[in-house]
């Protein structure tokens, strides 16, 4: 009995290491295998965004109408004395005032041109040449960043989405006979558009954005202007985006055909927005996805037969509307905004402009207003009104 009980007790520390040993190994591999935390996601968070048509300056129909030399270079004549009378770096000021005034988080814009001259030529219009004036006249985002950071630094350009890209000869002087080139009669000067869509987003810490993409719509209007086929080329912009810590959100802005014959269905626009909501189309996205722009569309406001086209083909999609209809922002019926040269208020009595989303669901409408219904520095800012909305993001 005392060897077997001096035999345990001279055990018993090895027995105690071993045990200890085990309780580790136990505690050690429990560890590894144990499921980490989840991470919180982000609580709803309001985040505010505008759509922003800002006119790109004059009315096209005359030229595309024009037949003729003398016709043409008359009518692009008056495309840039519209231009000039309706001064963008003034409208720039009453565009900034709107937006500083919502501070949104996002910003699309639509129509904002570039103007530049060079001289008169018709190479780029009959001779298939690519546009070449460079003399810069209005670069209509150069204007309305310089309005918007006076100051201080407050948005920034994230996305820049060149489309239409036009240049024709100009009597824009219209004096008869002083043009170099006998063979474009009156013109004096070569004219230059090019039209942009543009994402802006405010800067700082509040907001950031990732994956800026940009593309241009397969389906495309054609208008033959003095004999030579002139193509629209029109697209879309996006970002993905977080806001104030919000859940990541992908934001799309985009200007539907304005000039659609609507003599086919679907019409030109109508498959437009079909792109956008193809299985590989920017809208088709596993993060929410908001879209703001200009569609020349909607249901309950059609002006034409057919202008609904475009928009119940988004709806088909599961897209859902996310703003106002009180008031209207649709459309001054005047292609010169000075005060006094025909827009009013009571002109605005259909909705183009639209704020959607693909995700209803975790994309809620919290408040919805439109701005720039009143003229501002003797000016309208645009023809169209601008339209804001704050989203709640789930």
């Amino acid at each position: 009995m005392f060897h077997a009980h001096l035999r345990l007790h001279r055990a018993a520390p090895a027995l105690l290491a071993a045990a200890v040993l085990a309780a580790l190994v136990l505690v050690v591999a429990g560890s590894a295998t144990a499921k980490p935390k989840a991470t919180a996601k982000p609580k709803p968070t309001d985040v505010k965004v505008m759509t922003r048509n800002i006119y790109l300056g004059a009315d096209l129909t005359p030229a595309i109408q024009a037949k003729g030399v003398t016709a043409f270079t008359e009518a692009t004549g008056q495309i840039l004395r519209e231009v000039t009378a309706n001064d963008f770096p003034v409208r720039a000021k009453g565009l900034a005032k709107e937006i500083l005034a919502k501070e949104p988080d996002l910003v699309g814009l639509q129509e904002v041109a570039e103007w530049r001259t060079g001289p008169p030529s018709l190479e780029t219009l009959l001779g298939g040449s690519p546009p070449k004036a460079t003399t810069v006249r209005y670069d209509y985002l150069t204007e309305l960043l310089k309005q918007l950071n006076k100051g201080k630094k407050r948005y920034r350009a994230v996305v820049v989405n060149p489309e239409f890209d036009f240049e024709a000869p100009a009597d824009e002087n219209g004096v008869a006979g002083d043009g170099p080139n006998s063979l474009i009669a009156n013109a004096e000067i070569n004219g230059r558009l090019t039209m942009r869509d543009v994402i802006l987003a405010k800067v700082g810490g509040e907001v950031k954005v990732s994956d800026p993409e940009k593309g241009h719509f397969k389906t495309l209007n054609s208008e033959e202007i003095s004999g030579a086929k002139v193509t629209v080329v029109r697209g879309w912009a996006s970002v993905d985006a977080t806001v104030r810590g919000s859940v990541p959100f992908h934001f799309v802005d985009t200007h539907l055909e304005s000039f659609d014959p609507q003599t086919v269905v679907p019409s030109i626009r109508a498959r437009q927005a079909a792109e956008l909501v193809a299985p590989d189309g920017p809208l088709t996205n596993k993060l929410p996805t908001i879209l703001v722009g200009d569609l020349n569309s909607d249901t309950k406001t059609a002006v034409q037969p057919g202008d609904g086209q475009a928009y119940e083909t988004l709806v088909k999609a599961g897209m859902r509307e996310r703003s106002t209809y009180k008031p209207l922002g649709c459309c001054l019926q005047t292609s010169l905004l000075p005060v006094g040269d025909g827009g009013a208020a009571s002109q605005f009595d259909h909705k183009v402009d639209h704020i959607m989303t693909r995700d209803p669901k975790l994309v809620k409408l919290v408040n919805s207003s439109v701005t720039g219904r009143s003229p501002q520095n003797g000016f309208w800012d645009s023809d169209h009104a601008g339209l804001f909305s704050t989203l709640k993001i789930y």
